[in-house]
C-alpha cells in the first residue's frame, strides 16, 4: 500500500469522523536556539512512522509538549498545524509540570512499565505517589482528546504504555467513540506482570479499547494469558478477543513497519548530493569495512553486548585490524535515571578500552557519537554501512532494522539481528545473533566479513521485498480496516 491508497482508505472508512492519535511523544517539537525558535523532528521510529500516516489521513495528534519553546508557537487551544511548511493535521499539546513529568514519565513509564515489559533483569520500581501522577496525566490526555472530539463521531488510536488508563477515561464520557491501542513494546508473561500492584487497573484501562494491537502473536498470547489469570473476563483464543463487562476487545498481531519509499528516496538523495562521501571522508572510512549501530542509549538495546562481541572478533581475527570500523550512533535517553547513566558509562568505558587496545595513529576501531540527530542525518550512515547490528536484549519490533534495509538501494549490506526483536519474525534473511552469547556473536561477525557479495545482495533483496510489501501504510491500512469494522 502507498500513501495515496491509505488516504483513500481513510476517507472511505472514516467518512465524517475525526481521526485522533494520542501518544506521549510528539512528532515535532520546538526549541529555542541562538538563531531563534526552530522545529525539530525527534529521532523516534514510532513518531516518524505515525507522522507519515497522519499526513496521509489528517486529523489531530494529541501529545506531550516537551520542547522548551512549544508553548510559544501554539494557538489559544494549544494546537499547531504540522508540518509547518505544508499543514496536514493538527498537533494538540498536553502540558505537565516537572513533578508530574517525573511521576508519570520517569518513574511509572520508564522505571516501572519499561523493565516490567522488557525481560532484561532490571527490577521494576513500584511507586504509589508516581502512580497517582500517572493517573492524573492519563486523565489530562483523556480530557484533551474529548475536547478535540466535541460531539463529533471519532476514532481514537492510543499509542503505547504511557496511556494505558486513558481509553477507559475517554469511554466514561463517550462510549460511542471507537478506540484502538497499539502496544509498541513486548507484553510480558503473566508470571512477570502479576508483580505489578496496579495490574487490574491497567488491564481494565486497556480492555476499554475495541482493538489492541501487538507486534507479534506471542505478545498477544501473553496478554490473553494475563487477562485470564487476573480478572474475571472471557477470553476467546480462536477469535483472539476478550469479553469484559459487556464489552468485547479484539487482540491482534499487527507488526509495525516504516515508510519504505520515503527512506529509499532519502538514501538516493544522500548518495547523489554527496552526503555519504562526506561521511566517508570525515571518519577516514575509504577502503574500510564499516559496521553501524543506531539506538537510543538504553539498557535494553544491547549496545555493551555488541561492543564486547566486536572486541572478541578483533582479538580472534587480527587480519581485520586496521580494516574494520564500527560506528555507534547513540541518542542520549532518560539520563536522569540511574540505570541509563550506568549503561552510558559502560558503553564509554568499552569504547575507550577497545580503541586503546587496538587503535593506531591512523585507525580508530570504534567511533562512538552520542547525540540527538534529525532522522535525515542518519540516512547517510545507513547508506555507507556494510553491515548494521541490531542486538536488542528484548524489543517490540525495532524499526532501525527496517530503516537500514530501506536505505540499501545498492543491495550491498547485511543486517545482524537479535533473535529477541519483533523484526526477527519477518526478516528471515538477516544473520541471527544472540546478544548474550559473545563467542557466537563474534563468530557471526567473522562469517559476515567473509561473506561473498552475491550472498549479501540476495539476502538484502529478500528483506527489502518484505519491507516494501509490508510498509507503514500497509500497517496503518490494516489497523484502520480493523477499527472501521467495529464502528
Amino acid at each position: 500500500m502507498d500513501v495515496e491508497k491509505l488516504s483513500k482508505l481513510a476517507k472511505s472508512k472514516f467518512d465524517d469522523a475525526l481521526f485522533v492519535v494520542a501518544s506521549n511523544r510528539e512528532p515535532y517539537m520546538h526549541a529555542r536556539t541562538p538563531d531563534g525558535i526552530k522545529c525539530i523532528r525527534p529521532a523516534s521510529g514510532m513518531a516518524i512512522a505515525l507522522d507519515s500516516i497522519m499526513q496521509a489521513c489528517g486529523g489531530v495528534w494529541v501529545a506531550h509538549g516537551s520542547g522548551n519553546a512549544d508553548k510559544n508557537v501554539v494557538d489559544e487551544r494549544d494546537r499547531i498545524e504540522v508540518p509547518e511548511e505544508d499543514g496536514k493535521y493538527f498537533l494538540r499539546r498536553v502540558w505537565m509540570n516537572r513533578d508530574e513529568e517525573e511521576g508519570y514519565y520517569d518513574i511509572t513509564s520508564n522505571e516501572m512499565f519499561w523493565p516490567l515489559c522488557h525481560t532484561v533483569y532490571v527490577r521494576p520500581k513500584f511507586d504509589s505517589s508516581a502512580w497517582k501522577q500517572y493517573k492524573k496525566i492519563n486523565r489530562r490526555f483523556a480530557e484533551a482528546i474529548l475536547e478535540e472530539i466535541g460531539d463529533r463521531k471519532a476514532f481514537v488510536w492510543f499509542q503505547d504504555f504511557h496511556l494505558s488508563l486513558a481509553p477507559a477515561m475517554v469511554k466514561e464520557t463517550r462510549r460511542d467513540v471507537v478506540t484502538a491501542h497499539f502496544w509498541h513494546i513486548p507484553w510480558p508473561q503473566n508470571e512477570t506482570f502479576r508483580a505489578c500492584p496496579w495490574k487490574n487497573e491497567i488491564l481494565e484501562g486497556l480492555l476499554a479499547n475495541d482493538l489492541i494491537g501487538f507486534h507479534t502473536r506471542y505478545h498477544c498470547n501473553n496478554f490473553l494469558e494475563t487477562v485470564d489469570r487476573n480478572i474475571e473476563a472471557k477470553t476467546d483464543r480462536a477469535e483472539y478477543s476478550v469479553s469484559y463487562r459487556r464489552h468485547k476487545t479484539f487482540v491482534k498481531p499487527l507488526p509495525i513497519s516504516v515508510d519504505y519509499e520515503k527512506i529509499r528516496g532519502l538514501a538516493e538523495q544522500s548518495v547523489r548530493e554527496g552526503g555519504v562521501e562526506a561521511l566517508r571522508k570525515k571518519h577516514s572510512l575509504r577502503g574500510k569495512f564499516v559496521g553501524l549501530g543506531v539506538e537510543r542509549i538504553d539498557y535494553t538495546k544491547g549496545i555493551p553486548e555488541k561492543l564486547k562481541a566486536y572486541d572478541l572478533f578483533l582479538e580472534k581475527n587480527p587480519k581485520y585490524l586496521g580494516k574494520t570500523v564500527y560506528i555507534q550512533l547513540g541518542s542520549p535517553s532518560r539520563m536522569r535515571l540511574e540505570q541509563y547513566r550506568k549503561t552510558n558509562e559502560e558503553i564509554e568505558e568499552l569504547v575507550e578500552e577497545i580503541n586503546w587496545r587496538y587503535g593506531t595513529d591512523d585507525w580508530t576501531p570504534v567511533v562512538y557519537s552520542p547525540k540527538h540527530r534529525d532522522f535525515r542525518d542518519i540516512i547517510p550512515y545507513y547508506c555507507l554501512a556494510d553491515f548494521c547490528v541490531v542486538s536488542s536484549l528484548h524489543d517490540g519490533m525495532n524499526l532501525v532494522a527496517k530503516e537500514y534495509i530501506s536505505s540499501k538501494n545498492d543491495l550491498d549490506g547485511t543486517l545482524l539481528l537479535s533473535k529477541f526483536t519483533g523484526a526477527f519474525e519477518e526478516l528471515k534473511s538477516a544473520l541471527t545473533v544472540n546478544p548474550y552469547d559473545t563467542r557466537r556473536f563474534a563468530n557471526v561477525l567473522r562469517k559476515l566479513a567473509k561473506m561473498k557479495q552475491c550472498e549479501r545482495r540476495e539476502r538484502m533483496e529478500c528483506m527489502r521485498e518484505a519491507v516494501r510489501e509490508n510498509n507503514i501504510y500497509t500497517w496503518a491500512g490494516n489497523v484502520i480496516s480493523n477499527i472501521s469494522k467495529l464502528s
